[in-house]
């Protein structure tokens, strides 16, 4: 009987939807992509996206901008952040999120992450205590999210602001609150593997005051603060508008006109996100030497990648596996490799931070294998990928 081989595109989005790309038309018949080129009494595309965001997730305010690495770099503008000061961030992670700390000559605090892929709290509390930092910049890395009623009581009890990187939880929440939402500032992402999709952009919300009108003058709203129908009045703006540098990084109504119609369908595609992940999930239980991350009973998540651990293999078995299953046409990323292959870098990878050694979680990360389930795939073509890989797993070299 010869091997199942899997044909599809790891990489291969949806297309935008048809009334999406209408409302772009109209966009580009304008010629005002800008977003503050509208029309007297007119509201752009990217001021109504902002409207339709915060309603989205019960924020106050929100600001479109143009990446969700931008959005958490003029978060930490708007709390105060500056050189020489300390961030505590996760160990697992991506690139941007420390890029986004040192990029302001601040210094990234990592700490650990347990085996279910969440932030370790007691590794947390120790680097609160040691570190003296002031603000978290908490990933909700792949999707899986903390204890987040525990994580807040343990930084405002601290005196820790937290901004939640969500370019992984949007659609997701903790306890019935939207992702996003627990602490000081969210920060989204809507770049094309990301759940709306508009090539690149990124979204910010609070429900404060001060750090909506300075994340709005940080975008670069030059004077033209009050064609911002989702953030704070003129007098709170005054206070603000000398004292706050244009760090331009604005989204235009070209990309916010396809984002707004996605806004509406997300709900819709989540559950066919949760759907496939759900095939691959049962297709993976089981499986001698995989272990499957768990995730917390108040957890509401987009299960639009997978990760499984392969605790303990050596090196080169969890090489063959991955290297088998890309014969077979399934695409795995593996954060354990020693040298950064595409997104896949870890801490120590990022060498523009102080070395940190966290030899518990280097045990998890050497071990995290992650697949993206695009929604071009079908339920049939998750349990193939998942029959594949449970295959290649259980060909381990024996000890």
């Amino acid at each position: 009987m010869s091997e199942e081989i899997f044909t599809g595109n790891f990489t291969q989005q949806e297309p935008i939807p048809d009334r999406a790309i209408e409302r772009a038309v109209e966009v580009l018949r304008t010629g005002r992509l800008h977003r503050y080129n509208v029309l007297p009494g007119e509201k752009g595309d990217v001021a109504l996206l902002e409207e339709e965001f915060a309603a989205f997730t019960g924020a106050k305010y929100c600001l479109a901008v143009a990446s969700g690495g931008y959005a958490l770099g003029c978060a930490l503008r708007a709390l105060g952040v500056g050189a020489g000061d300390k961030v505590l961030t996760n160990a697992f992670t991506l690139a941007p999120v420390p890029g986004a700390i040192a990029a302001l000559g601040a210094e990234p605090v990592f700490v650990g992450v347990t085996e279910d892929l969440t932030i370790d709290l007691d590794d947390l509390s120790v680097k609160i205590a040691e570190s003296g930092a002031k603000v978290l910049m908490l990933s909700h890395m792949r999707g899986h999210i903390v204890d987040m009623d525990a994580l807040m009581y343990l930084c405002t009890g601290s005196g820790v602001e937290v901004i939640e990187d969500c370019a992984h939880t949007m659609g997701a929440a903790w306890g019935g609150v939207p992702s996003g939402r627990h602490g000081s500032i969210g920060c989204f992402s809507t770049q094309t593997y990301k759940h709306i999709n508009s090539g690149e952009g990124g979204l910010l919300i609070t429900d404060d005051e001060d750090v909506a009108a300075r994340a709005v003058l940080l975008s670069g709203s030059y004077m033209l603060f009050d064609r911002h129908s989702a953030a704070p009045g003129p007098d709170v703006f005054e206070k603000v508008k000398y004292d706050t540098p244009n760090v331009s990084g604005r989204m235009d109504n070209l990309r916010a006109a396809i984002l707004r119609v996605q806004l509406e369908n997300l709900s819709t595609q989540v559950d066919k996100w949760n759907a496939r992940y759900r095939v691959v999930e049962e297709g993976l239980a089981g499986t001698t030497g995989l272990t499957l991350t768990r995730r917390g009973n108040a957890e509401t998540f987009v299960g639009s990648s997978i990760q499984f651990l392969l605790l303990d293999w050596p090196d080169a078995e969890i090489e063959g596996v991955v290297a088998r299953c890309a014969k077979r046409g399934v695409e795995l990323k593996w954060f354990g490799a020693p040298e950064p292959v595409a997104f896949t870098s870890r801490y120590d990878s990022w060498r523009y931070a102080k070395p940190q050694p966290l030899p518990d979680s280097d045990r998890v990360l050497r071990a995290i294998v992650d697949m993206r389930l695009p929604l071009t795939f079908s339920l049939e073509d998750c349990a193939k990928i998942a029959r594949i890989i449970r295959d290649e797993v259980l060909r381990r070299t024996p000890q």
